[in-house]
């Protein structure tokens, strides 16, 4: 076969990812170079007045990332925490060992938006069945109009429909693990704590590292979780990034500002993520 013909089969594959990847990326540096909204569309070049405008004039988006970045790795954070728990348990011979792994992989299986509305029923300050027992030691918490709860709510729906992803990958990996080091240290005379301290969890790092910075990516756009139980509030008490940037596009129709934004994030979120993997890198393997 010609050397040349080998390029033509590569030929569909490259115009795919320049009409789902490149081009939106490319359109949207020039649209965030323009004055487009609901007033005056089109692409009127503006040069860096959006960026400008960003950094100089809008503490609400720095506000809302500051509130992002806290519920992504506190959600990934308890997400980590208890999916391996669980695939600790379930990894380990127990009785209906089948049953549970199925049970563990419920929640990811429904449907987000669907299960946030349920979940609000369930946080309603009068009609939740939460505030029915709470009520029973004389408090009526307002999950969904209090700055402070109204992120944990948040947290809880997001740790409770997400666990069961970090369980499957978790279990997975131990699933993968080598007998040896479990043999050499059950000989040595290790005890299951030692076992997990020095033979499990050095072992899983790699695996736990993935994991982790897949959920990272998911969990930094959060917004159909926050649209659907708290539209942001109480005020811009739980208003995501994501969600900002929606607001600005799709309900101001500020396009070229929103694409800025946009733009803005993603390099944000590049960064920041290239720093916490090697961290984790670090803190995981090299210790």
């Amino acid at each position: 076969m010609n050397f040349k013909h080998k390029y033509l089969f590569l030929l569909p594959g490259l115009l795919v990812l320049l009409g789902i990847l490149i081009f939106p990326i490319g359109f949207t540096v020039r649209l965030s170079l323009s004055s487009w909204d609901s007033f005056f569309p089109g692409l009127d070049f503006i040069g860096l007045e959006n960026y400008t405008r960003l950094f100089t004039d809008d503490p609400r988006f720095w506000e809302s990332f500051q509130r992002l970045s806290f519920l992504s790795v506190t959600t990934v954070f308890l997400q980590y925490t208890i999916g391996f728990a669980l695939a600790h348990i379930v990894w380990k011979e127990i009785l209906f060992q089948r049953f549970f792994r199925v049970l563990f992989l419920i929640p990811m299986m429904t449907t987000p938006v669907i299960m946030t509305v349920i979940w609000k029923t369930v946080f309603h300050e009068s009609l939740g069945p939460v505030n029915d027992f709470f009520s029973l030691f004389g408090v009526t918490p307002l999950w969904l109009s209090s700055e402070a709860l109204s992120k944990v709510t948040v947290i809880i729906v997001e740790v409770w429909q997400w666990t069961p992803f970090m369980f499957l990958l978790l279990l997975a990996g131990l699933l993968s693990l080598p007998k040896e080091p479990f043999l050499a240290a059950s000989i040595d005379g290790a005890g299951p704590i030692r076992k997990f301290v020095y033979v499990t969890f050095p072992l899983m790092a790699p695996i736990s590292i993935g994991a982790i910075i897949i959920r990272l990516i998911e969990a930094s756009k959060i917004m159909d979780t926050v649209y659907v139980l708290t539209s942001g509030g109480p005020g811009t008490s739980s208003e995501t990034s994501s969600f900002y940037i929606f607001i600005k596009g799709l309900r101001e129709f500020q396009f070229g500002y929103s694409a800025a934004l946009s733009l803005t994030y993603l390099i944000i979120m590049i960064i920041s993520l290239t720093i916490i993997a090697k961290m984790l890198v670090k803190l995981m393997i090299r210790s």
